[in-house]
């Protein structure tokens, strides 16, 4: 089915509409648009709606978000894409009244110190004097000033490098907490060179993780950057909600490109020279001359179980967790607790039901009512699995208690909604990256056949803009590639 030039496929299949499916559908039909080429896209989504993990509800004056609220900015793919779709005037900051957060202690929130960024203090003052650790681990601290550097050799799990570097009190009360909100994952699994190189980073060319945080601070003052407010500043959303992204990505495709409530069965291909054949639950085949699968790892193994079994196996390696979002909303008067910051992290061996709060009307002008509050509440991940399958009341009545707990939150919600992302997060687990490169060698044997999503190389929603583009041109240049001969 290639084109007579051989330059681009005829027929590109993408399956799954999230954001990594509708990006790589979007960077598919631009490269195709760029080349005059003809192109015929297939984008096959088994829900009844596009986004995948990113969904908005909007109601009675509430901006709802079920799954991401927000994007970083520092890394740029997110924020670039949003400007290509002429939607950079529709973007909006963090509200920089409360850009703080907190962390649970004893029961109470405590403000993470200013300048602490998941685990290294770009200010001394503000952790010397923090009420999160006790001298004795802020003087254990300051011993990463001294210490040797480690070989960076072995794949170390980030609980072990806080450990060796900052201390175990460091680790349990401020890093695990900071770090599992990200990630809903198990410090003593996560692989820091897959998730947080750029500590590795600190180490070997500072030898310390404090030094090399206060060098960069130093730096972003000559450039005229808050260290401690930057952070929360790289923080954007989009003002009718974060659907507005995959909706505008929707509203780009080629008419009749989308196909909803098309789950797929298998992706197949007799032989090298036959194109690959995308069989679905219910209608006819397709054939195309190139598959994007931006699924999960583990719904990717099962459609290709049939044609390569090892390749399945290595996608079913990467494990992935379960979680929860709770938006609760409250009058303001119902909260004894100011809200004067982002939200709150609560570490594991707080022994509370709940991973985090976030205080998205606080977070964001206008997600809220005057007069009312709108929360998100995560529950379940890694660390507290059995959660996820408490019924949608049970987890309700969960967040109320723990809400009540550590904000003072009194009476009836104004209303509860659950969202569940079941076995949706990856795990970037130790042996990741030696993981992802034996899945990529596999997929290279496959000419036509890219994976792309968060289950390879970043989770965040600039990751997956990253990954999507670069699945786009995985499948020009394959197509270049065969075609070089015949050119010759």
């Amino acid at each position: 089915m290639t084109s007579e030039r051989g330059l681009i496929p005829r027929r590109v299949v993408v399956v799954g509409a999230g954001l990594s499916g509708l990006t790589a559908a979007h960077a598919v039909s631009a490269r195709a648009a760029a080349a005059r080429q003809a192109l015929e896209l297939v984008v096959l989504e088994a829900k009844d709606r596009v986004g995948g993990a990113i969904w908005t509800e909007r109601r009675d004056g509430f901006t709802i978000e079920g799954g991401a609220d927000s994007f970083i900015t520092n890394k740029p793919w997110a924020l670039e894409l949003c400007r290509e779709l002429g939607l950079e005037s529709r973007l909006i900051e963090t509200d920089a009244r409360h850009r703080r957060s907190f962390v649970v202690r004893r029961g109470r929130l405590a403000p993470v110190p200013e300048g602490f960024v998941l685990m290294a203090p770009a200010r001394l003052g503000p952790l010397l004097t923090s009420p999160i650790l006790s001298w004795r681990g802020k003087l254990r601290m300051m011993l990463d000033l001294i210490l040797p550097r480690g070989d960076g050799i072995v794949d170390e799990s980030l609980a072990s490098f806080v450990k060796r570097r900052l201390g175990r009190e460091a680790l349990d009360r401020l890093v695990q907490p900071l770090v599992g909100g990200i990630y809903t994952a198990d410090p003593n699994e996560l692989s820091l060179r897959a998730t947080l190189p750029q500590f590795l980073e600190m180490e070997r060319v500072y030898g310390s993780v404090i030094r090399g945080a206060l060098r960069q601070r130093k730096r972003a003052r000559a450039e005229e950057r808050d260290a401690s407010g930057a952070r929360y500043g790289l923080f954007m959303t989009l003002d009718d909600g974060m659907d507005l992204l995959p909706r505008t990505l929707e509203s780009r495709l080629p008419s009749r490109a989308l196909q909803l409530n098309t789950p797929v069965r298998r992706i197949s291909r007799p032989d090298i020279n036959a194109p690959w054949r995308v069989e679905l639950l219910d209608g006819p085949a397709l054939d195309a001359d190139a598959v994007i699968v931006t699924t999960e790892a583990h719904v990717s193994a099962r459609l290709l179980d049939g044609h390569d079994p090892e390749l399945a196996l290595l996608l079913r390696s990467i494990p992935y967790a379960s979680s929860a979002i709770v938006n609760i909303a409250f009058r303001r008067d119902q909260v004894a607790h100011p809200l004067d910051g982002f939200g709150a992290v609560v570490p594991a061996l707080e022994n509370r039901s709940i991973l985090a709060v976030s205080f998205l009307s606080v977070k964001f002008p206008r997600r809220a009512p005057a007069g009312t509050v709108l929360m998100r509440v995560f529950v379940g991940g890694a660390t507290q699995p059995e959660l996820f399958e408490r019924s949608d009341d049970a987890l309700v009545e969960l967040v109320r208690g723990e809400l009540a707990t550590l904000l003072g939150a009194r009476g009836e919600p104004l209303f509860a909604e659950v969202a569940r992302h079941a076995r949706a997060m990856p795990q970037y687990t130790l042996g990741h990256l030696d993981r992802v490169a034996e899945i990529r060698s596999r997929q290279a044997r496959h000419a036509g056949l890219v994976l792309a999503g968060n289950a390879f190389d970043g989770v965040g929603i600039p990751d997956c803009v990253k990954a999507a583009r670069e699945a786009a041109d995985q499948v020009f240049a394959a197509a270049n590639d065969s075609a070089a001969p015949a050119a010759a």
